[in-house]
């Protein structure tokens, strides 16, 4: 269901001290943003900042940015999460553009309900084809790691494919996370998909 335009979404994301403007300007020293050396952790797609909110009032010695494209879905996470989350940030911006954002700053990539892009011809559109994961390289401060969650079935089996032919590991590998695993944070679409029955596919891959 497509949300309700919000009139105000400009002046929210304008004003709100979570977003990050210029962060071009600090492509190889994000920290600075934070003013620690703690690790940085990203989410791609964040949608209303549900699973990046948690993250980060949960552990506070990590750093968190959570990367939006859809101004309406940021301004609706601003409007909502509460101005006093120091290791918070967001970037309005596109996955295309994140090797423009990050030089050798990230420890930690999610990828959590991203379009799966299902057709033959979109496949260099999924977040895990080799053009993004090519993106990836460049922005990871020395271990890679990404952690990737969806409802679809066929994304989840390109992407252990992809990821694999990239050399990395998979490792707790499920097709159905929430009958394994407790106490999770979740996000809106993975409580949504997960109480009508849906499995949830997971992975985390590292090199």
């Amino acid at each position: 269901m497509r949300l309700r335009n919000l009139k105000n979404k400009e002046e929210l994301i304008e004003n709100s001290s979570y977003v990050v403007h210029d962060i071009e300007k600090y492509k190889g020293h994000i920290c600075d943003i934070f003013g620690n050396s703690n690790p940085i952790y990203v989410e791609v797609g964040m949608g209303k900042g549900k699973f990046i909110y948690n993250n980060a009032i949960s552990n506070p010695n990590i750093n968190y940015i959570g990367i939006e494209k859809q101004d309406n879905i940021l301004a609706r996470a601003i409007k909502w999460i509460p101005e006093d989350v120091p290791n918070l940030k967001f970037i309005r911006g596109n996955a295309l553009n994140i090797d423009n954002y990050f030089d050798k700053d990230i420890d930690k990539i999610f990828l959590n309900f991203s379009d799966p892009w299902p057709k033959n011809r979109q496949a260099d559109r999924r977040l895990t084809s080799p053009i993004f994961l090519n993106k990836y390289e460049n922005v990871f401060k020395g271990n890679k790691c990404i952690e990737l969650r969806t409802d679809n079935e066929g994304l989840f089996i390109y992407s252990i494919e992809s990821l694999s032919s990239f050399h990395y590991a998979l490792s707790d590998v499920t097709f159905d996370l929430h009958k394994t695993s407790d106490s999770l944070i979740t996000t809106e679409y993975e409580d949504k998909f997960s109480n009508n029955g849906l499995k949830i596919y997971s992975l985390k891959a590292s090199k």
